[in-house]
């Protein structure tokens, strides 16, 4: 049997100004995400989950919950940007310019904007993104920078998938 390596994600010497990466997963909001994400962060607004008041409010039905807009957006971004960062830096300038909806699937993608080599920490560099993230038709509903440390070449913690599994017991 041959051991193929999976993808491990992207170290900071893969990350170019100007690179675009469109992110593989779309996910679809379902009531119970909203209303599970919205009770989770005690955030009381019935807008996110009583559907009698938000009927009667300009959009006519509940809102999804704008931080589970940015932590979706952000989650999917992990794979292609995150997948070996030593820490989060920072979300600035985000924006939300059109709701989401339950039964909305957002989609989204990255712009690499800067790096630079960490001026503390010789084994990570600082990556700075912008993530769009859209709905089926199209239409952004997230827009965000961030910045994190990520990890050099060579530098990122082993884990136990870097461990051959023992022999088999015959």
């Amino acid at each position: 049997m041959t051991v193929k390596p999976g993808w491990t994600g992207r170290v900071f010497e893969d990350f170019e100004i100007g690179d675009v990466y469109p992110h593989p997963l779309g996910r679809t909001i379902l009531a119970a995400d909203n209303s599970w994400f919205t009770l989770l962060t005690q955030n009381t607004n019935p807008i996110h989950f009583d559907h009698a008041y938000a009927a009667r409010t300009e959009f006519g039905r509940p809102l999804v919950n704008s931080t589970l807009t940015l932590a979706l957006v952000t989650g999917q971004s992990v794979t292609d940007l995150s997948q070996n960062v030593m820490a989060n830096l920072g979300w600035d300038a985000v924006r939300l310019p059109n709701p989401v909806f339950e039964g909305d699937t957002v989609y989204s993608r990255s712009e690499v904007l800067d790096k630079r080599e960490s001026k503390s920490r010789p084994n990570v560099g600082i990556v700075r993104v912008k993530t769009t993230g859209f709905k089926q038709d199209g239409t952004v509903v997230i827009e965000f920078e961030r910045t994190f440390m990520v990890y050099k070449r060579g530098c990122v913690p082993e884990t136990a998938r870097a461990t051959p599994p023992p022999p088999a017991v015959k």
